[in-house]
């Protein structure tokens, strides 16, 4: 699935599409650079979950935990992991593995440690569309029980 997005409303709409279809056991990959709206999204998917709290980017703490939804959301922000083994240290086949759904930003910096089937976000900027103009792209919900329009 590829979609448009022309403002951070509807980046956070898009993610709260899919917050709100998400499933235990399902683990999000969400990629891309800096300022594209990673934490936008989140907060969006958050809301899919029934999350009513503030939710932000777990740059130092990498790992963050809401309870208050329907499933627990496991959310990692793994820019700052100097080493993978540092995802062990935290327990991260607990929430792999576990009763809620993971959010990883970043999670192309640790390839080796992701399970086989995770569904893939890529949110692209293009400065020539339009500053807002976000292009975000799904790939694997038909593999983990989900459905891609």
């Amino acid at each position: 699935m590829e979609r448009v997005t022309n403002s951070p409303e509807e980046t956070w709409e898009l993610g709260r599409e899919l917050g709100s279809r998400a499933v235990p056991g399902q683990v999000y990959c969400l990629d891309g650079n800096l300022g594209v709206g990673k934490t936008v999204f989140t907060q969006g998917f958050a809301c899919g979950l029934g999350i009513e709290g503030p939710v932000n980017s777990p740059t130092f703490t990498i790992l963050q935990q809401y309870d208050d939804g329907r499933m627990p959301l496991y959310h990692f922000d793994v820019y700052r992991i100097g080493d993978v083994s540092e995802m062990d240290e935290i327990g991260y086949e607990d929430c792999f593995y576990g009763d809620g759904v993971c959010l990883i930003e970043w999670s192309q910096l640790i390839p080796e440690i992701l399970p086989e089937n995770v569904i893939r976000i890529r949110i692209e900027k293009d400065l020539e569309q339009d500053f807002s103009y976000r292009r975000i792209t799904v790939e694997g919900l038909e593999e983990t029980g989900g459905t891609e329009s």
